[in-house]
């Protein structure tokens, strides 16, 4: 008699079995994406820093060059009678600014060749304004595509945007004449940064906006916010008062050395700044204040008033998480946190204060 023969067919998973598995995967999922993404904005932030290194060897190359660190802009600057003070006017001039001046430093001769800088900026026969440059920009922000645009700033032209700017003066940029950073209008010899390369702040980290009608980061141009920053800590002996007619007035005191003044601890543009001061733009209308509020990074529309009755300064920005990459003028490069001792680093952004200013920040 034949033997029956029975195959057992193999068991398929069960549908609650199956939902256990994909639970599972989503939980390893869960797990794994934070370190993912925190092990991407780590490789991010180093590019970020790298490129900082790079623009400060960039810097001390033309120092090295030119015997004087390059200015902060190619401007015209003025006096004001009033106060007997020499005046930086970041719209004057042909407004080339220190970006396009290091770029034979960074090795981007071709890019260099595009300028011309006895010609206005807004008037450059070539394309150079509107060029986006990789070393100019921090992957965390992603500005290749964002350009600033103005029917007179610009002429119309899409002037491109990076993530780096200057610290001109722990006051505004407008008195960078005064209360000097280390890159200022007309430039200045390593000898007039009296802390030393090591101990003075020159560059930190912008963002951009994804608007035509903000400046931000725009790298070509000596313009606040733009590629050029001041920390706003007041000078001891600036003193806000009022004349007869109710308008500010102010009482310079001394104009050198640096000597910051606790009453504007908790009013600085510390990094990542939300208030009480806001970046003071050319254009920030009503709804781009909004707009921009919202993104976290808060503007103000210039009143056109320049030097001891202005207020020109802008905050160090970036998205890495607590703070922003920033760089001495001799390379190396630290992370600012965005609480900080203010009145330290006012003495690291000023060039002319014989304050101690080293490794505050590491």
């Amino acid at each position: 008699m034949a033997k029956l023969h029975l195959s057992r067919r193999p068991r398929a998973f069960t549908l609650v079995e199956l939902l256990v598995v994909i639970a599972i995967i989503g939980v390893l999922i869960a797990l794994l994406l934070p370190a993912v993404q925190s092990s991407r904005e780590s490789a991010r932030r180093l590019q970020c820093a790298n490129n900082l290194h790079q623009i400060a060897l960039a810097t001390l190359n033309y120092e090295s060059t030119h015997q004087r660190l390059p200015p902060s802009g190619l401007v015209r600057m003025r006096r004001d009678a009033e106060f007997d003070v020499e005046v930086f006017n970041p719209y004057s001039g042909s407004q080339i600014g220190w970006g396009v001046l290091i770029l034979p430093y960074l090795e981007r001769s071709a890019e260099s060749d595009l300028f011309d800088v006895a010609i206005p900026i807004v008037r450059q026969p070539q394309r150079g304004p509107e060029q986006f440059l990789s070393v100019y920009a921090c992957p965390s922000d992603s500005p290749a595509n964002r350009v600033f645009r103005h029917t007179v700033l610009t002429l119309d032209r899409g002037f491109a945007k990076g993530n780096y700017a200057a610290y001109t003066s722990p006051f505004h940029v407008d008195m960078q004449q005064v209360y000097r950073g280390a890159l200022v209008g007309g430039g200045q010899s390593l000898a007039a940064v009296i802390d030393g390369a090591s101990h003075t702040l020159c560059f930190s980290e912008v963002r951009t906006r994804d608007d035509e009608l903000d400046e931000r980061g725009v790298w070509s141009v000596p313009w606040n916010g733009a590629s050029l920053l001041a920390f706003d800590m007041h000078p001891a002996g600036w003193k806000l008062g009022h004349d007869d007619d109710g308008t500010d007035a102010y009482e310079l005191d001394q104009t050198a050395p640096f000597v910051a003044s606790p009453d504007s601890i908790g009013e600085t543009q510390r990094p990542n700044s939300q208030s009480p001061n806001a970046d003071v733009l050319s254009i920030c209308g009503e709804q781009q204040s909004k707009d921009a509020a919202a993104e976290g990074m808060p503007c103000v529309r210039w009143n056109r008033t320049l030097g001891p009755r202005g207020y020109l300064s802008s905050a160090p920005r970036s998205l890495h998480p607590g703070g922003v990459n920033s760089g001495y003028i001799d390379g190396h490069v630290v992370f600012l946190r965005d609480k900080l001792d203010e009145i330290a680093m006012a003495y690291a952004v000023s060039a002319n204060d014989a304050q101690p200013s080293a490794d505050l920040f590491d």
